[in-house]
């Protein structure tokens, strides 16, 4: 049952060592949510920062959680992203494969040499494939633990199914967390968890020791829930004689003060995110700072592009209190850099969602992109926004009064019947023609601008709150149906 110690040297040799080493490990499960994501740029910042290695790895044991297409949203998440990967199953690398399910034989012949280490055991019992998965009942249950090598021997020799369980020892274990400092953990409280399981496939916690240290990494970045993990991790290492990498534990995203964010009770995806009108560079410079803050000069910043992050990202700004989701906050986030857009950018973005409502192809969905790009928060605000262009809506003669604007009905309609034929002798139908029009008009009347240009508005677009002025509005309609929609909203005043 001797294992050939030449097979582990010769892996040993393969290890890149000299610079820092991140994965981010995903399962195929299904979609990226936020706090996945947001794995994922903190170990590939802290591989930036430093001039190391990003890897991506995808551990895909847990069979039967398996999601068809979730390895494409993987690549397409982190392509989006800018989160670009130097090792991993596409691109290759020293130390492939990168996908645990082609790494099978390497995990049982680990599980046997520590089995041989004395630091794991062959049992033999019957237990569920969930306890097999978790390793979770009580070690003092388990009479395989102290088995004759002959018993093992005769029962392997009879093709008996076995697990391979860790073998944990009396005392505790201190393992040292980058954000949580030194924890010490009583050994008793640990269980001897399933390493191998009887299809050959290695659990979790056994395959991802194995892997990391196989592939160098020097930074494990993973969520506060598996701190519990992390004393049996490193007993592995220490049953090894492995070097431990540096634990970098991030505390949780919450959806509130009690509740974790979770896509079983309706929380977004990366995917959900952009569907629901986000920018990918939003949603990043958002994710980098629930839980992370910047130190020194830039601690009062908040607008980062994914260059200043990778300067300015430093581990021992992650925060060890969970962060809480805050929509309104990403709402502020996305519209700062919808505002900052280089307005063709902005209208290639926009113009799907504006299309989505306006649908005759006249107007110009640029020139409407331009009066909206100020005033939008999120992508999909947009068809709600603009959806007038296309159709007047149905609206109350109430919306022209305006205390504000010094308008009532009958003020408006004596504004709308003035403005009528000024607007229709325009020869020109530009921005400009139409707003020295109605500026003129209005000093002609003696009234102030908004007293004319609320009426006129409300008339051309039949909402009391719209993406532009009464000016720009009108430009966009053009001459004909502008005219039409004031002489619609004249004949409501007079009805």
């Amino acid at each position: 049952m001797t294992v050939d110690r030449q097979y582990f040297e010769a892996m040993e040799a393969k290890i890149p060592h000299g610079k820092v080493r991140t994965r981010f490990a995903p399962s195929p499960t299904g979609y990226m949510h936020v706090g996945n994501l947001r794995t994922a740029l903190y170990t590939w910042l802290i591989a930036r920062n430093a001039g190391g290695t990003f890897i991506l790895r995808i551990e895909d044991t847990d069979q039967g959680r398996l999601v068809d297409g979730a390895v494409d949203v993987i690549y397409r998440t982190m392509a989006e992203c800018g989160l670009n990967h130097d090792e991993g199953p596409d691109v290759g690398g020293p130390v492939a494969p990168y996908i645990q399910s082609e790494r099978r034989d390497t995990y049982g012949k680990y599980a046997k040499l520590l089995v041989e280490l004395g630091h794991a055991y062959y049992c033999f019992c019957e237990k569920s494939e969930s306890e097999e998965d978790s390793g979770e009942f009580g070690r003092a249950a388990d009479p395989c633990r102290d088995l004759s090598a002959e018993e093992v021997a005769a029962k392997l020799a009879a093709g008996m199914p076995y697990v391979i369980r860790q073998r944990i020892p009396e005392g505790s274990t201190t393992f040292h967390d980058a954000i949580f400092g030194d924890i010490t953990v009583d050994n008793s409280t640990l269980d001897d968890q399933v390493l191998l399981k009887r299809d050959g496939l290695p659990t979790y916690n056994f395959a991802n020791v194995i892997d990391d240290h196989l592939m160098g990494i020097t930074h494990v970045v993973r969520g506060s829930e598996y701190l519990s993990s992390a004393p049996k991790y490193n007993l592995l290492y220490q049953a090894f004689g492995w070097e431990i990498p540096t634990y970098v534990h991030c505390s949780p995203v919450m959806r509130d003060q009690q509740h974790k964010m979770s896509k079983r009770h309706g929380d977004p995806s990366y995917e959900d995110l952009k569907a629901q009108g986000y920018l990918t560079e939003a949603i990043l410079n958002y994710v980098a700072l629930l839980g992370w803050s910047p130190k020194g000069e830039q601690a009062e910043q908040e607008i980062f592009t994914l260059a200043e992050l990778v300067k300015a990202f430093d581990m021992t700004g992650i925060s060890k209190s969970p962060a809480i989701f805050d929509r309104a906050k990403l709402d502020h986030f996305n519209a700062v850099y919808l505002r900052s857009m280089a307005p063709e950018a902005f209208a290639k973005v926009a113009e799907p969602y504006i299309r989505q409502s306006v649908k005759d192809e006249r107007y110009d969905a640029a020139a409407i992109a331009a009066v909206l790009q100020a005033r939008c928060e999120k992508l999909t605000d947009i068809p709600e926004k603009v959806d007038f262009f296309d159709a007047l809506p149905e609206y109350d003669v109430e919306f022209f009064t305006n205390k504000k604007s010094k308008t009532n009905p009958e003020v408006s309609l004596a504004m709308l019947n003035a403005a009528i034929p000024v607007l229709e002798a325009l020869e020109q139908w530009t921005n400009e023609s139409v707003h020295d029009a109605l500026i003129g008009l209005a000093q002609q009347l003696e009234v102030k601008n908004a007293t004319l240009m609320w009426p006129v508005r409300i008339a051309a677009a039949g909402k009391l709150v719209t993406p532009g002025g009464a000016v720009e509005i009108c430009q966009i309609l053009g001459k004909d149906e502008t005219v039409r929609r004031l002489r619609a909203g004249a004949a409501k005043l007079q009805a």
